[in-house]
């Protein structure tokens, strides 16, 4: 990629950290602003600001960027407002929105095109993910027009994970025992690879695209068995594996995605989340990576941290503890 001078407003946690790193090691001269001021990647200006606070972008008010990337996922006010101050300095302005923009329900198949909630692109509070996140697209279209990039990811997997999800699988696998697996083995996912997720993500805003995205892999380009093999595998576990089926577990009162993350059982709820057509992003150059380097990746992330993942704080705790599991294997 050709030099390319980026801001990130946040860049701290999770995809705005990876995004960061992708850049600074493609040889991008990177700025971030967050409420600290600080930056986990060394050769990176840090700039401090809070962008709910009055004034809170003052810092940004000096200054010119080829691309500017936003995370943001709370009221969308803060993305127009951010808009506003770049508008004359900034040539491409890219939001990591969310396919939870769209209404339900939302077909197996579904693409860019599919409509997405009502929102309100000057609402000042979070109302819930999905709203806040059409918003703040909403916002970035007034203000930047044809210079907007819109990139909608679902699932997010991959080192820095803060919710927990591929963390849990590979904590369970790696004690060891017996592990329920929520069936059926075959049934598709549908991720992306924050690294992944960045890379393209910071391509296509250096060529110039614009519009919206769905930046996932392909549905089928892992499944829950090849999903835990690969736990399997990068643990070096003796674990085994017990594979329910779906009826089983919703009788004993398993919650799809929070007990067991990742998992949803077919049905319209399966076919949004790791449904979607994304020949479009594909045309456009993203690349996955396999399921298998993802998860030994992040197990040796997690290592590093002492098994011990970070936390969002205004995430839920997911997956079951281990007192439940037993439970449920023994019922």
């Amino acid at each position: 990629m050709k030099h390319v001078k980026l801001l990130v407003l946040g860049g701290t946690q999770f995809v705005g950290r990876t995004l960061v790193d992708e850049a600074v090691g493609a040889g991008w001269e990177v700025t971030v602003l967050n409420r600290s001021g600080t930056a986990h990647t060394p050769g990176v200006v840090a700039l401090q600001g809070d962008r709910t606070a009055e004034n809170g972008l003052a810092a940004l008010c000096a200054g010119e960027w080829d691309v500017v990337v936003d995370t943001w996922s709370w009221a969308p006010i803060a993305v127009r407002s951010a808009a506003e101050v770049l508008a004359d300095r900034a040539d491409r302005y890219v939001y990591i929105s969310s396919r939870s923009v769209y209404r339900a329900p939302v077909p197996a198949g579904a693409t860019e095109a599919h409509r997405t909630v009502e929102c309100d692109p000057d609402d000042i509070a979070f109302n819930n993910y999905s709203r806040t996140k059409a918003g703040a697209e909403q916002a970035l279209r007034l203000v930047f027009g044809e210079r907007a990039l819109v990139v909608r990811p679902g699932l997010i997997l991959g080192p820095h994970e803060n919710i927990g999800r591929l963390p849990w699988w590979l904590n369970a696998i790696a004690d060891g025992g017996l592990v329920p697996a929520p069936g059926p083995e075959s049934l598709d996912l549908q991720y992306i690879d924050a690294r992944d997720l960045s890379r393209w993500t910071l391509s296509a805003a250096a060529r110039g695209l614009s519009g919206d995205y769905d930046a996932v892999s392909a549905s089928g380009h892992a499944t829950m068995g090849t999903l835990l093999a690969a736990c399997l595998e990068s643990t070096h576990s003796k674990a085994q594996l017990v594979w329910l089926d779906p009826g089983t577990l919703q009788a004993h009162g398993v919650t799809p995605w929070i007990d067991f993350p990742i998992w949803i059982p077919p049905g319209p709820d399966h076919d949004m989340m790791h449904g979607s057509d994304v020949s479009k992003a594909y045309s456009a150059g993203l690349v996955c990576r396999p399921v298998a380097d993802t998860v030994a990746d992040t197990w040796s992330w997690l290592q590093s941290l002492g098994r011990v993942a970070p936390q969002r704080a205004d995430r839920p705790t997911v997956g079951m503890s281990s007192g439940r599991l037993k439970t449920l294997l023994t019922r």
